[in-house]
């Protein structure tokens, strides 16, 4: 027996330490969403409607559970089937034994099946020039931006507060659509649809808004078969349908989707999304108090320039012999007179510029708005609401104004003309 100094922890009960053990191993991204081959054996479903079955083929096996309602199950699967699972490692703890816990189940030939499907997508999409074609600059400041993702889900949640961090008040209109199951695809596809017609001036004109110059489509992370539908067709092609810039914003860094092939920007995650849009209010402010002072700088430094020259054109002046003296002075004359239009205009060249974009950076920013006696409404989620239609009685929402904000809760609604 080892000496006490060796000892790693004091005494642990046996369930304090298959407990620690099946933290660790929960808590370690290896073994967490693994995709795994092998051969299916005693395969049995009890009436629970929970299934179990061990994962094998010649070199070693593992126990699996599938909890009730956790996946479908295709019913050619049975006693000797090859299948790839989605799966996590669990331990039970009463009895100290591993298992993989499945959230997706599928035969090999239907994984081969949608394999060689995204194989040839992305070999028609190549051939159409659809990864080569320019891709579409986003804007500086956005003006509104749709978002396409799950209502309520982590992703959209995060996004809400990065904006509110960089550009407090930025309006944006959600789209809350499936993300992965049967219908997913089709609801993202209408997601897209929506935001595009969002983005025409005309319909933006009739909600009192800008149109929407950017578009965010995504999820948070998951399994391969959870991010399958931005794989698809019909998703690449709503995207490649947009007028203005999509970002695809799917999973996390290492997810690559067919969404991201096509899309004019690709996020690595949500959030990441959020940081390529939306600047940072206080550091375009900042940028631009720094672009003021570098003008005043070169402003002085080009009068200063301007005087040494005219100094030295003096001095050279009553040096010279009388006879071409007045040609001297005219020269004299006419480059004092050009340097001086060349400093100004250059610096009202350059004032303009900076004067226009920081006009155009207080126009869009919304507390212009509000400084006008105007309020801006949003629901819990932070979406800017602009139409009786998007209140319900007993909501609550937050009303901003000039000098603060507000809480109010909805007890009435009453439509024009009624």
């Amino acid at each position: 027996m080892r000496g006490a100094s060796d000892l790693t922890t004091g005494p642990l009960s046996v369930g304090n330490f298959v407990n620690l053990i099946r933290q660790t191993v929960k808590q370690d991204k290896l073994f967490q969403n693994q995709a795994i081959k092998g051969e299916v054996s005693q395969w049995k479903q009890y009436p629970s409607g929970h299934t179990y079955f061990t994962l094998r083929d010649n070199v070693g096996q593992m126990s699996a559970v599938i909890w009730q309602g956790r996946c479908l199950i295709d019913p050619s699967i049975k006693e000797g089937s090859e299948v790839v699972v989605i799966a996590s490692v669990d331990l039970y703890a009463k009895q100290g034994r591993i298992q993989l816990v499945v959230d997706k189940i599928e035969p090999v030939n239907a994984i081969g099946k949608m394999e060689e499907a995204l194989r040839k997508l992305k070999l028609k999409l190549r051939q159409e020039g659809v990864f080569d074609r320019p891709r579409k600059r986003l804007p500086l400041v956005p003006k509104h931006i749709a978002i396409v993702t799950g209502t309520g889900s982590a992703a959209l949640s995060d996004m809400n507060r990065l904006i509110e961090n960089r550009w407090p008040g930025l309006r944006r209109t959600i789209i809350g659509v499936l993300v992965q199951g049967e219908n997913s695809v089709q609801e993202i596809v209408r997601g897209l649809a929506v935001a595009r017609k969002l983005s025409d001036p005309e319909i933006a004109k009739q909600r009192n808004q800008p149109p929407v110059d950017v578009i965010i489509v995504g999820r948070g992370g998951g399994s391969p078969e959870d991010l399958w539908s931005f794989n698809l067709e019909p998703v690449a092609r709503a995207i490649i349908a947009s007028q203005i810039p999509v970002i695809s914003a799917v999973g996390h860094e290492s997810d690559l989707l067919v969404s991201d092939m096509v899309a004019d920007v690709r996020a690595s995650t949500p959030s990441n999304a959020i940081e390529r849009c939306v600047p940072d209010y206080n550091a375009i402010q900042m940028l631009l108090a720094d672009y003021n002072e570098r003008i005043d700088s070169a402003t002085i430094r080009q009068f200063s320039d301007a005087r040494s020259r005219l100094k030295l054109l003096t001095s050279m002046l009553k040096a010279a012999p009388m006879a071409g003296i007045n040609n001297v002075k005219i020269k004299m004359q006419r480059l004092a007179m050009r340097l001086n239009s060349s400093s100004q205009s250059i610096i009202s060249q350059e004032k303009s510029r900076m004067a226009k974009f920081e006009a155009s950076l207080k126009a869009v920013h919304p507390q212009r708005v509000l400084e006008r006696g105007y309020s801006m409404i949003q629901d819990d989620s932070g979406e800017v609401l602009s139409k009786l239609d998007q209140l319900s009685i007993g909501q609550n929402i937050k009303m901003n104004f000039a000098d603060g904000k507000a809480e109010a809760n909805i007890i009435n609604l009453e439509k024009k003309g009624k």
